[in-house]
């Protein structure tokens, strides 16, 4: 598809898109100012790049870390340009880029180097009652049969990142939240097909939604390889990085319930026997669409048996991030993707691809917000 819409800004007052920089980010800050004790230099640029990126423009400084040449060419065409005229998925990861530039977790001589400042809240997921709730009930998935039990667990990893679904079944799902389109069916078939390549899992966030991803890994590895692909270091706050999937083993296997600790021992031999493979890299964590991958990565998603994009962000980053007609097929606004793959995402931002046009009026009219309240996902899949 050549003729694409135009990207989604930040610029228009009441859109969500605005309501992330003038509302979400104060909160961010706060949160981060609550949970380190930062010496007043970080604090101050803390507070200054909130002020900036609400009333500012870009400044021509590159913050330092990887990927630099390509934040050189980035900033050379965005310096001085107001924050509120940027594309939203641009100036997001920016801002992401900025927060760790301000807390020095690029700089080798600080003592906040590597600190990944969002630790505290993706630790709090871990040892919080609702994990060990969703953890019981996956425990209770073994009395299940295998297909229903499989179906289980891909819609617990679409709704992974919700505070009160989980490892529940299939009809408690369809109780409390609704998947807009689900072409789970496919999904399997691509997995349990003649593919050789492996399947890519491209995770989203740790916590509860990796604790998701990982007991659904557990059910590919039955019939297939997997990579587990990774931010190279933190980002948008919860996304797993590679400390996230480790913590996150050790707390199932310290969980009580056996079935959990047997989950994290298989786990933890399918990385020791390279079926599963915790992978990263650089464009996971810069404002790139799958438009424009880099070479050996599109490498990769074409020899895959299937590619699943976990999250919202990495839908946003499929589709384009676009103010896309909701009902604008996916299979065409998708094309160019390299390989067969799946998107699970709930849906938290304005953007929206693939709905049937009779369904989208039923939601503009009875759930006027269901395009960024987390109550509506979307199972979709190009092959």
């Amino acid at each position: 598809m050549d003729d694409l819409p135009p990207r989604i800004g930040i610029d228009r007052p009441g859109s969500f898109s605005r309501s992330v920089f003038q509302e979400r980010h104060p909160v961010l800050i706060a949160n981060l100012l609550d949970d380190f004790p930062y010496p007043p230099r970080i604090r101050a640029r803390l507070e200054a790049l909130l002020a900036e990126s609400r009333d500012g423009a870009v400044p021509t400084a590159v913050p330092p870390g990887p990927n630099a040449p390509f934040w050189e060419a980035q900033i050379a065409e965005c310096a001085g340009r107001p924050w509120r005229s940027l594309p939203f998925l641009w100036a997001e990861s920016y801002f992401y880029r900025r927060i760790l530039h301000a807390t020095e977790y690029f700089a080798p001589d600080s003592p906040w180097y590597g600190v990944d400042l969002f630790a505290p809240q993706k630790h709090a997921q871990l040892d919080g009652p609702e994990i060990l709730s969703d953890l019981d009930a996956y425990t209770a998935l073994a009395e299940r049969e295998p297909d229903e039990r499989r179906q289980a667990l891909l819609h617990a990893a679409l709704w992974g990142n919700q505070a009160d679904l989980g490892f529940r079944t299939i009809s408690a799902i369809a109780g409390q939240a609704d998947v807009v389109v689900d072409d789970s069916a496919a999904v399997w078939d691509l997995i349990d097909g003649p593919g050789e390549g492996p399947v890519i899992v491209v995770a989203d966030n740790a916590g509860r939604e990796i604790t998701a991803d990982l007991a659904l890994i557990d059910a590919i590895l039955e019939t297939a390889t997997v990579e587990l692909h990774l931010k190279p270091h933190p980002y948008f706050v919860s996304d797993a990085t590679g400390q996230d999937v480790l913590a996150t083993l050790a707390a199932l296997a310290a969980n009580p319930n056996k079935p959990v600790q047997a989950l994290a021992q298989r786990l933890r031999e399918a990385i020791r026997d390279e079926r599963l493979i915790l992978r990263t890299h650089g464009f996971y964590v810069l404002p790139s669409t799958y438009r424009h991958l880099p070479p050996d990565l599109a490498d990769d998603f074409r020899a895959a048996t299937l590619v699943i994009l976990k999250g919202d962000l990495n839908y946003r980053r499929l589709v384009g991030d676009r103010e896309w007609d909701a009902t604008a097929p996916f299979g065409e606004v998708v094309d160019y993707f390299p390989g067969d793959v799946a998107a699970l995402r709930t849906a938290k931002s304005d953007l929206a691809v693939g709905i049937p046009p009779a369904r989208l009026t039923e939601l503009e009219t009875g759930s006027p917000d269901w395009r960024i309240s987390g109550t509506h996902a979307m199972i979709q899949v190009l092959h």
